[in-house]
């Protein structure tokens, strides 16, 4: 039948469809919707989403799903698309701002670590020896001693002449005055214990000084003396 003329349409059906085809649109959704109308956006591996050239977090649970973006009065809230569940609400920022929230990420984010990363056997040898070897190789490599390798076999000499108790004292005092050089670090080990050790100050000296009697200044005025009624000066 749809091969033949139809009298309502006066056309054949079938050739009438490939024309109106083009017209066609998906269906609308049946869910009442209220409000502006939402996008979807996918949750990148950073647990965040895109949407006006900022970036607003999510709760980690849902990198890689999609969420619904909806714009309440500045306030932009992320829904769940099936269920309508809203899972996170952010103040809009402008583009190229971001709004993170701690709560997304189960509490906040670590701060970096900034240790040293030894490459060569010199510079391993050189961190073996604890915490104050390797600060003061961090200081060194900030203040940009280029001659750092060779200083480190210096320094190793040094330790192995002195001691490593010694060594590790004098690299705890050349980080604690920011001396990153390997000629100060043997100054300090030559100066030995006569090397001042400064401290703090303290909280102020109450003492009881002892009381000592005095006087008062009518003591000492000089008074002229009288002879016979006459003033002698």
């Amino acid at each position: 039948m749809n091969a033949a003329t139809h009298s309502e349409i006066c056309a054949i059906p079938d050739e009438r469809l490939i024309v109106e085809r083009e017209l066609l649109q998906p269906l609308p959704s049946l869910r009442l919707q209220i409000g502006a109308p939402s996008v979807l956006r996918k949750v990148d591996r950073l647990s965040c989403i895109r949407y006006g050239s900022a970036r607003y977090s999510v709760p980690m649970r849902l990198i890689g799903t999609t969420v619904a973006v909806v714009l309440d009065h500045g306030a932009i809230v992320l829904l769940e698309p099936a269920t309508g569940v809203i899972v996170a609400e952010h103040e809009l920022v402008a583009p190229g701002g971001t709004s993170i929230l701690d709560d997304h990420y189960d509490g906040p984010r670590p701060a970096p670590i900034r240790g040293p990363r030894p490459k060569t056997t010199v510079e391993k040898q050189f961190c073996d020896l604890g915490a104050d070897a390797q600060a003061f190789l961090v200081g060194a490599a900030a203040i940009g001693n280029t001659r750092l390798a060779s200083e480190l076999e210096i320094l190793l000499a040094v330790g192995a002449a002195h001691g490593t108790d010694a060594l590790i004292s004098a690299l705890h005092r050349a980080v604690a005055f920011r001396r990153f050089r390997a000629a100060d670090v043997r100054s300090i080990l030559a100066a030995g214990t006569r090397a001042p050790q400064p401290r703090p100050a303290g909280d102020a000296l109450i003492l009881d000084l002892p009381v000592a009697p005095t006087r008062s200044l009518d003591a000492y005025k000089i008074t002229p003396a009288v002879t016979d009624g006459e003033v002698i000066p």
